[in-house]
């Protein structure tokens, strides 16, 4: 399940204090049971001092074989420890290609 692998990638890599990984597929124009549309939320020690790019560049590489093997959209929320007490992680918005 590709839900269970981007979890165990971003536990390995980043060690986040919390992490979240929401399968958001059904919210697309895809098929039933489909694993291609992510959001994650996710808080570690390792984006202190990073701009919110190279925080993004950060989780897209630890997950570069998920996307070369068809993930298709990741939604981020990369947050400091600070961040995820001040900030509260929005909806997503409807998806522009129909439901």
């Amino acid at each position: 399940m590709l839900q269970q692998v981007i979890e165990q990638k971003l536990n390995q890599a980043l060690t986040p204090t919390h992490l979240q990984v929401i399968n958001e597929s059904h919210k697309h124009n895809v098929p039933p049971g489909s694993e291609s549309h992510f959001k994650v939320v996710i808080v570690s020690d390792k984006f202190e001092n990073l701009r919110l790019i190279a925080r993004h560049r950060l989780v897209n590489s630890t997950l570069s074989d998920e996307f070369a093997a068809g993930l298709h959209a990741l939604s981020m929320h990369t947050l400091t420890k600070l961040e995820w007490q001040q900030q509260s992680i929005p909806e997503s918005p409807p998806c522009r290609g129909g439901e």
